[in-house]
């Protein structure tokens, strides 16, 4: 079977850079989405060995290559991806449930097998437009297409297995799905022994703490949380429902809670940080945080190119991009996006969408 990895539309910047292909190179849990999904595949589809990828996706490629050496690569030339041409207008859906894998009719799953005839893959029926703007090969039922801002799940019903998969548009899904794999994923509390967690601290619930990584005095873990290699987190401070990648600091008195740090994150003494995406080397001064919930409880809106789209949330902080310098004393009201390469003012009140 041919896995062939498209680029479809998507609003997660500036969480995802222009160098990245939806969220594919994105780790949770230590793992490249990219490669989580190919193995989620594998546990489906025996028959896997060849990987379709435009030649530009090197950073994929060689994850593929590097933990895949027995499926083959083909490469692809951009002008040769017909998807790419959309209607900006037409992406109304969010978090979409895409189901495919082998099943009779009468199950009421949605089949490769189930979607015109032969045809490759399947999205939700209500979503005819993923099918004319992917371009389905329906003469090849052994192409299977996955765009790159996809996470799959494999689920079974009457005794047969199917692949599940949650499309990523906004980075309000992407903050919905990390939850998601927290939740089903970590089930015990794993704690490397390389890994230091002091007496005084509390582990409560099911954590993945990763080798060289310290949980200084009076501190709580509440989990579901991952915390990844050599991470630390300062005195006192409270960490809940969290994916915190590798080599992320934490300050003393700090709460992070919901959040996603991509890694070599430094977050100082006294900071608030809620409901939140963080890119890689984010700097946050002290006293600073972001704000995750309005005042009057309504739906946070946040800014997409000239627009307000509504996150569908009450409970939504702030985006940042990578490389950013947060100064002391900072707000960040929520829905806001920080781009990459800023540097925010100590004493700033970011506000303005």
């Amino acid at each position: 079977m041919n896995v062939t990895f498209i680029d479809i539309p998507h609003h997660l910047h500036p969480f995802v850079t222009k160098y990245d292909y939806g969220i594919s190179s994105h780790k949770v849990l230590g793992q490249p989405l990219i490669l989580r999904n190919i193995e989620i595949l594998k546990r489906v589809y025996n028959d896997i060995n060849i990987v379709s990828i435009e030649d530009r996706c090197s950073r994929e490629i060689k994850l593929i290559q590097d933990n895949f050496p027995s499926i083959e690569i083909q490469r692809s030339h951009d002008e040769d991806q017909e998807h790419k041409d959309y209607d900006e207008e037409e992406i109304t859906i969010s978090h979409s449930e895409i189901q495919f894998g082998a099943s009779d009719r009468s199950s009421g799953i949605l089949t490769h097998t189930d979607f015109g005839g032969n045809g490759s893959t399947i999205l939700e029926e209500s979503s005819l437009y993923w099918k004319r703007k992917l371009k389905l090969n329906q003469q090849d039922d052994s192409i299977l297409y996955v765009p790159f801002n996809s996470v799959l799940w494999v689920t079974k019903k009457q005794e047969k297995q199917y692949v599940l998969a949650d499309l990523v548009t906004y980075p309000w899904d992407f903050l919905s799905i990390t939850q998601k794999i927290l939740n089903e994923v970590i089930i015990e509390t794993r704690i490397s022994p390389s890994a230091s967690v002091a007496k005084s601290s509390i582990i409560e619930g099911p954590c993945i703490i990763e080798e060289g990584s310290t949980i200084d005095d009076f501190s709580k873990i509440k989990g579901p949380t991952y915390i990844g290699k050599d991470c630390h987190i300062g005195m006192g401070s409270l960490v809940r429902n969290c994916v915190l990648e590798n080599n992320t600091r934490i300050g003393f008195n700090c709460e992070i809670g919901k959040s996603y740090f991509s890694g070599y994150d430094k977050i100082s003494h006294h900071n608030v940080i809620l409901d939140s995406l963080l890119g890689e080397n984010v700097w946050f001064g002290g006293y600073s945080g972001t704000a995750n919930v309005l005042l009057d409880r309504r739906n946070i809106k946040y800014q997409i190119d000239d627009r307000l789209v509504s996150t569908q949330t009450d409970h939504f902080g702030t985006v940042i991009g990578n490389n950013c310098a947060i100064g002391a004393s900072v707000i960040i009201l929520p829905g806001r996006q920080i781009q990459p390469n800023s540097t925010i003012q100590a004493g700033t009140i970011v506000g303005k969408q």
